[in-house]
């Protein structure tokens, strides 16, 4: 760290620091696995096909309209799917459809360090190294290095909406700061994720204003009538667009659906405790989570700062706005919080900008809490067998063999004792004694978390893709294979061709029989006399389906694929119909059918 009488570093390397954390963190190994199940293939595959069709209004997946999300994420998406060859140097598909996810935390967190660079000169007027250790605040936070290396839409929304907020507060304490980037940014996570970047950047300015006391001169300030028409004019015309087209079914299910039902029931049995943000409010700032309950203490006991004085206080009325929103949400899921680990991040900054006795005593106590984890994972071997997932059963082993634990726990533990060591009171300076313990996070991508996935992947994911590889050879195109009793889009995705997912009770083989009679998606030719069939290996032990079943293709992990007669199927339906009195089921209205 930089002492009290060092030069400010350039702004240029400031941000040339930045881009390379980001790309550790997010870019490293980044198409080195396949797609994980179940939501990032349904993007992938609403992209690729984009790609493919030209159709850029509506994404679609598996035959169906998906109108989950609106399309921004998936126009990145398309666009790198439709470079040529794209199937030659991104085989698995998955560095397409999570590059946009990548690209925006990494370009977050060299926003984040060019910000802190700024502060620390124009407000603090003496360089103590934040804007390095703010960017990775950011980006080694659990929940942002998950979601950034997958193909969602919630790492896009939280840049954009960071962005867009923290444009309109330097336009805040900056007169000449422009007006306008502020309302682009914001209609661009409009377009990410819908009418919620805009609930959460009112809610935070509202909170924000009232407490500076001068809502109606901040309103000025920021321009609120011209920047909301700006807003509306970029991002209103997809959603007429797309209204216009789809009518009724796109207005129920993305806004009643996907927004208002899911403020106000629970969803996809994605049910959690009120507390749930409030818990991750700590886990996902660990571990220097006390630093952060210290910061959000000071900034509401800070009055009404100056403009250039208010950006922690800015940044807990911005988290308070993420926690209100959806602790208030019937539907919880911890992607939610991502929109408020920016703030965590800076507002961790701002308290080790003002260390005292407490905070001294706080950055000592996240250090042990880092020594702490690295004893955990050191007893990883007494817990990690309670992994709940069948297709990670032989992780634990997989992990002993590539040795890669005793190097993450060496790791961890030379970084947080040279942490301790800094912290102690003679000479201390906050800052390095926090770097030692996020650099040693750092190196854990590069050297122990990538190539923990791409063996999660070779165990969970790659018996799926080669099963889907060889429907794909199999079966000629278009005609629908049915998966039983497990749903990876995965293998939509890399089979290309149409699937029907169903279980393996009765009704599902009913459905099953009159899906492949009447559905048009996956309808099959009358004088087709048999289907492909991938399902868990023991599928031949289900009641119904063992006698329907031709011999074994190929197996993979605890899957396997089979030739399914279809005239066994449509007698063995009829008889069930007839005893069992059942109906087919499966055209009644399902909001996440895919």
């Amino acid at each position: 760290m930089p002492s009290p009488k060092s030069a400010p570093c350039p702004l240029w390397c400031v941000a040339l620091v930045a881009l390379a954390l980001g790309f550790v963190l997010f870019g490293w190994d980044l198409g080195g696995i396949g797609l994980v199940d179940e939501t990032p293939p349904l993007f992938a595959s609403s992209a690729r096909l984009m790609a493919e069709s030209g159709d850029w209004l509506i994404p679609q997946v598996n035959g169906l309209p998906r109108y989950d999300k609106p399309p921004l994420v998936y126009w990145l998406m398309a666009g790198l799917y439709s470079l040529p060859g794209s199937e030659r140097w991104d085989p698995l598909g998955s560095w397409s459809a999570a590059l946009p996810s990548a690209l925006a935390s990494t370009a977050l967190m060299v926003g984040l360090a060019l910000l802190m660079a700024w502060w620390e000169r124009a407000v603090l007027q003496r360089p103590q190294g934040l804007w390095l250790i703010t960017p990775l605040l950011f980006g080694l936070s659990p929940l942002v290095v998950v979601w950034s290396r997958i193909g969602v839409s919630d790492s896009l929304l939280t840049a954009l909406t960071a962005a867009a907020l923290l444009a309109a507060w330097l336009r805040y304490a900056c007169r000449s700061m422009p007006w306008w980037p502020s309302w682009l940014l914001l209609a661009l996570a409009v377009l990410t994720k819908g009418p919620v970047a805009l609930v959460l950047f009112a809610l935070t300015w509202l909170g924000f204003a009232f407490s500076q006391g001068q809502p109606l001169a901040l309103a000025r300030r920021l321009r609120l009538g011209p920047g909301l028409l700006l807003t509306a004019a970029l991002a209103l015309p997809w959603y007429v667009a797309a209204a216009w087209r789809e009518g009724a079914p796109f207005l129920e299910s993305f806004f009643g659906y996907h927004n208002l039902q899911r403020f106000t029931e629970v969803v996809n049995r994605h049910q959690a405790p009120w507390w749930l943000y409030l818990a991750l409010l700590l886990v996902a700032s660990l571990p220097w989570s006390g630093l952060l309950l210290l910061g959000l203490a000071r900034a509401w006991r800070q009055g009404c700062p100056e403009p250039r004085q208010s950006l922690a206080r800015f940044c807990a009325w911005w988290i308070m706005a993420v926690l209100l929103l959806f602790s208030l949400s019937a539907t919880k899921l911890p992607s939610y919080w991502l929109p408020a680990t920016p703030a965590a991040a800076l507002l961790v900054a701002l308290t080790l900008a003002r260390p005292d006795r407490l905070c001294r005593s706080l950055i000592r106590a996240g250090v042990l809490t880092a020594l702490a984890l690295a004893l955990l994972l050191g007893l990883s071997g007494r817990w990690l067998h309670q992994l709940s997932d069948a297709d990670l059963a032989e992780l634990p082993l997989a992990l002993a063999e590539a040795q890669l634990l005793p190097l993450a726990v060496a790791l961890l533990l030379s970084g947080g004792l040279l942490g301790l060591a800094l912290s102690l009171p003679r000479g201390f300076q906050p800052g390095r004694a926090v770097l030692p313990v996020q650099l040693s996070w750092l190196l854990l991508m590069p050297l122990v978390l990538a190539p923990v996935m791409r063996l999660g992947d070779g165990l969970r994911s790659q018996p799926i893709r080669r099963l889907a590889l060889v429907a794909r050879t199999t079966s000629p195109a278009g005609v629908p294979v049915a998966m039983l009793g497990v749903v990876r889009p995965s293998f939509h995705f890399y089979s290309r061709r149409p699937v029907a997912y169903e279980g393996t009770s009765a009704q599902a083989l009913v459905n099953l029989n009159d899906r492949l009679n009447q559905e048009p998606r996956v309808r099959l030719d009358p004088a087709q006399d048999r289907l492909l069939v991938v399902a868990p290996l023991d599928l031949t032990q289900r009641k119904h389906w063992p006698q329907l079943l031709g011999a074994l293709i190929q197996r993979q992990g605890r899957f396997g694929l089979w030739w399914l007669d279809r005239r066994a199927l449509q007698q063995r339906a009829a008889a069930l119909q007839r005893r069992q009195n059942l109906q087919p089921s499966w055209d009644r209205p399902r909001p996440e059918r895919f």
